[in-house]
C-alpha cells in the first residue's frame, strides 16, 4: 500500500506539469494500476486483519466513513488553496491564475499522499503479519488461490451483492441533477445536496459498522436492500414533484442510507462468509472484477435514459432500474445469510 501511495503521488507531480492529452490518458491508466491493482485488495485485507474476528463492522464502517470525510476535506482544501492563490474571486480570475492555483492543489495533494505512505510504513509495519500464516500450497501456486476462492459460494454471492449495491452508489451521481431539473432547485442548492450526502455517508458508515458487529452483516444487507427498493420505487412512481419538497428529502435520505450502508457491509461480510484470511486478497480481486463493473456501464446507461426520455421520465427509468438491481441484491443477500447461518448451526 505504501508503494502504491508513493507511485500515485509521483503521478500527481507529473499532472501538475499540465501534460498533453496523450500524457493525461497514459497517466490515468498509470493511476488505475497504482490505485486499483496495487492498493485496493491490500487495503481490504489489511482492514479485515485489523478488525479481527469481532470488530469487522466498525473497522469497515470507519474505513468508508473516513473515505467520505477525506473526500470532503480534500474538496475544501482545493477551495482554500484557490482562495489563497487566486488574486481575484474565482469567477473572475484569469486562466493563468486558475492554472497556478490548480497546480498548487495537485502538488499539495501529492505531498499529502506521499506523507501518508511514510506514516503507513511507520505505523502499520508488521503489526499483523505474524498472525496470519498462509499454507504452503498458496505460496507455491498462485493459480490454486483462484481455484480455492471460486469454490466458496460466499464469493459468488458477494459478486452479485456488490454489483447491485454499487449500482445504487453510482446513481447518487445524479441526485444533484435530479434536484435541478425535476425539483427546480437552483444550481447552488442542487450542489449542496451532494455535499450534504457526504456527511450522511460518514454517519451511516460508523452507525452501520457498530450495528454489524452486534448482529450480522448479511442481515443488515437484507434490510439495506429493502430500504433501497422502497426509496427507488418512490422515485420511479412519479409521486415526487417540485412541490413535494419533504417527500423528496425523505426519499433521497432513505435511498442514501441504504446505498451508503452497503459500502460498509459488503466487505465486512467477508469474515461472515468464512473466506480464509490467506486468500482474502485473491477473493477481493475476483469479487471486485464483477462487483465494480457499474463503473463501466452505469454512466452510459443513465445518460441514455436521461437523454432519450427528457424530464422526470428519464430519471424514473433510472430509479426503476435501481429497484430491479436492489431486488436482485436482496435475494442474493438472503441467500448469503441463509447459507452462512446454516453452516454455523450444522
Amino acid at each position: 500500500m505504501a508503494i502504491s501511495l508513493l507511485l500515485t503521488s509521483l503521478g500527481g507531480i507529473y499532472m501538475s506539469t499540465y501534460p498533453s492529452y496523450l500524457g493525461l490518458s497514459i497517466l490515468y491508466g498509470y493511476w488505475g494500476f497504482t490505485t486499483i491493482f496495487l492498493f485496493w485488495a491490500a487495503m481490504i485485507k489489511a482492514t479485515r486483519a485489523l478488525g479481527g474476528t469481532s470488530r469487522q463492522g466498525i473497522t469497515f464502517g470507519l474505513l468508508d466513513g473516513g473515505r467520505g470525510l477525506v473526500s470532503f476535506a480534500f474538496g475544501w482544501l482545493g477551495v482554500l488553496v484557490f482562495s489563497f492563490i487566486s488574486i481575484d474571486a474565482t469567477e473572475t480570475a484569469s486562466l493563468l491564475e486558475r492554472k497556478n492555483a490548480y497546480q498548487y492543489v495537485v502538488i499539495i495533494t501529492s505531498i499529502i499522499v506521499a506523507l501518508i505512505a511514510i506514516l503507513l510504513i511507520i505505523i502499520l509495519k508488521d503489526n499483523y503479519s505474524g498472525t496470519v500464516q498462509a499454507p504452503k500450497i498458496f505460496k507455491r501456486q498462485v493459480f490454486k488461490n483462484y481455484i480455492t476462492v471460486l469454490k466458496i459460494p460466499s464469493v459468488w454471492l458477494l459478486m452479485i451483492i456488490i454489483l447491485c449495491a454499487y449500482t445504487g452508489y453510482k446513481i447518487t451521481d445524479i441526485y444533484s441533477q435530479y434536484a435541478n431539473e425535476v425539483m427546480e432547485y437552483s444550481e447552488t442548492e442542487s450542489a449542496a445536496i451532494g455535499s450534504n450526502l457526504l456527511g450522511i455517508r460518514v454517519l451511516i458508515g460508523i452507525i452501520i459498522g457498530v450495528l454489524a458487529d452486534k448482529t450480522r452483516s448479511s442481515l443488515l444487507m437484507i434490510i439495506s436492500f429493502f430500504i433501497a427498493i422502497l426509496g427507488s420505487l418512490l422515485f420511479a412512481s412519479g409521486l415526487i414533484e417540485p412541490h413535494t419538497t419533504l417527500l423528496f428529502g425523505f426519499t433521497i435520505i432513505t435511498v442514501s442510507i441504504g446505498v451508503y450502508a452497503f459500502r460498509t457491509l459488503y466487505f465486512s461480510a467477508i469474515q461472515e462468509g468464512k473466506i480464509p484470511m490467506a486468500v482474502t486478497g485473491t477473493a477481493v480481486g475476483l469479487i471486485s472484477i464483477v462487483g465494480f463493473t457499474p463503473d463501466i456501464f452505469m454512466g452510459p446507461v443513465m445518460g441514455y435514459f436521461i437523454d432519450q426520455y427528457p424530464g422526470e421520465l428519464g430519471f424514473q427509468k433510472v430509479f426503476l432500474m435501481l429497484s430491479i438491481f436492489a431486488l436482485i441484491g436482496f435475494i442474493a443477500s438472503y441467500a448469503f445469510h441463509y447459507i452462512n447461518t446454516k453452516k454455523e448451526s450444522s
